[in-house]
């Protein structure tokens, strides 16, 4: 059982790391759009491509997101990573602390 254990672990903090980068990416993503970046820079253009899917999904489904003028969908998806992070990433280490 101890195998499960530490698959399941290993599971939790890579899912950990994947969701704590992707929260800096949308994090800098809100930071450079108040720049006004150059749309061409391969950088921007990741960003974009990174954050878009799931920032348009958030702005689709909740109509406040994007409310006067200020677009609340990077804060809106930052929470959401935080929840991601306390249940499901705290439940596979609980999990995987109880089987070992």
């Amino acid at each position: 059982m101890f195998i499960a254990a530490n698959i399941l672990n290993g599971l939790a903090y890579v899912l950990d790391t994947v969701l704590f980068i992707y929260m800096w990416v949308i994090i800098i993503r809100a930071l450079i759009s108040w720049v006004n970046p150059d749309p061409w820079n391969p950088i921007v253009q990741f960003l974009h491509r990174a954050t878009d899917p799931v920032l348009y999904t958030i702005r689709r489904r909740l109509p406040f997101a994007f409310a006067g003028g200020i677009d609340f969908s990077p804060l809106i998806a930052i929470l959401i990573i935080y929840f991601l992070q306390i249940a499901v990433v705290g439940t596979l280490k609980d999990l995987a602390i109880r089987l070992h």
